[in-house]
């Protein structure tokens, strides 16, 4: 089977739309928008681990937001799409589209990273096992 057959098959329309085409949610409808639970956030394509929990941040941009990723787990690409010059993040280990990041965060690192909750699945932190 072909990787983008393998996509379509193992996706969701909308996964495959942003994910592998490009695409991107409806602002303010993603799952993902409103977690505050702690955990992980990971690629819904190969679970590659993206973003933790203590990273998040309301924006109000209408999707996820996080001012760090996980070191290395994303690549960068100008976006000039839409009469814009924008910069796209990719999961670094499968090239899922997952938004873009912006030079206007509001914490320290001045870093928005906007997400496609789609894009994403959560895994919670499980404080009872914590050792």
């Amino acid at each position: 089977m072909t990787s983008d057959k393998k996509w379509k098959v193992t996706l969701s329309e909308e996964a495959y739309k942003v994910c592998r085409l490009g695409h991107t949610e409806a602002p303010y409808t993603g799952v993902l928008l409103h977690n505050h639970k702690k955990g992980t956030y990971h690629c819904v394509c190969c679970g590659a681990l993206l973003f933790d929990s203590s990273a998040k941040f309301d924006s109000g941009c209408g999707w996820p937001s996080f001012d760090l990723a996980v070191e290395g787990a994303v690549r960068y690409l100008e976006d000039q799409s839409h009469g814009m010059v924008r910069t796209e993040i990719r999961c670094a280990a499968c090239d899922s589209h997952l938004g873009h990041v912006f030079d206007d965060g509001p914490t320290e690192t001045g870093q928005r990273y906007c997400v496609n909750s789609v894009s994403m699945t959560f895994l919670e932190q499980d404080d009872n096992n914590r050792n």
